[in-house]
């Protein structure tokens, strides 16, 4: 029992050092304002953590459990196709239970003043690459054009969270097919659309349906024109 408490009370100070870190950078995690945060004395951080250090250490580890681990996750999951495949990755970008964009963009402001943790996010860049790389590899892409596209897929979301975009999620979610069109080279059926907007708060329109099914239909004309040729 009461290492349980002990437990309880580890995760509250890093939940409070997560929520400082996420809104006011890491040189605002510090002990006496987390334990101000926590109606809590600083003393009773002692009995729980060795130092500063220590709580920034667990800030790590969880940002690495919560967005690589999902990331990686996300690629490796059932997938039909590759575009079924692209989807459940975009699923990490429109649900922070999977991937914390706040999270990551803290790291890497983070990772700007301290070597240390520049290395790791380092890390993190290569495994979630390699992850998607080997997505592509396993539906028939050739290594280097796997990672051409692993990088344009990783690159861009990368980009949207260093520039702090910030979009409706049905602004978002609206150019979805595009850009599984540019991201595989194929496109999406108004069913992978259906699939995909289910898991999210926001839903296709009727148009945008439409648009998917224009696309599919192109497609297959032009392989068609292709085969003939």
């Amino acid at each position: 029992m009461k290492n349980d408490r002990s437990n309880s009370n580890r995760v509250a100070w890093i939940d409070a050092a997560y929520e400082l870190l996420v809104t006011s950078g890491v040189g605002a995690v510090k002990i006496v304002p987390l334990a101000k945060t926590l109606g809590t004395s600083r003393t009773s951080f002692y009995w729980l953590f060795k130092d500063r250090e220590e709580v920034l250490a667990a800030l790590l580890e969880r940002w690495e459990r919560q967005n690589t681990k999902a990331l990686i996750l996300q690629t490796e999951k059932y997938a039909s196709s590759i575009v079924e495949a692209m989807l459940n990755v975009f699923d990490c970008w429109f649900d922070a239970s999977l991937f914390d964009s706040e999270f990551e963009y803290a790291v890497r402001s983070w990772s700007l003043q301290d070597s240390a943790v520049a290395e790791r996010v380092r890390e993190a860049d290569e495994q979630r690459l390699s992850a998607l790389q080997a997505m592509f590899i396993r539906y028939g892409y050739d290594t280097s054009e796997a990672d051409t596209r692993a990088r344009t897929v990783y690159l861009l979301q990368i980009g949207y969270i260093a520039m702090h975009t910030q979009e409706t999620k049905d602004t978002r979610i609206s150019r979805v097919a595009q850009y599984v069109n540019i991201f595989t080279g194929q496109s999406c059926t108004p069913a992978d659309l259906e699939r995909f907007a289910s898991r999210h708060t926001a839903r296709f329109s009727s148009a945008e349906l439409a648009t998917a099914q224009q696309e599919m239909v192109h497609e297959a004309a032009t392989d068609a024109r292709h085969h003939r040729g």
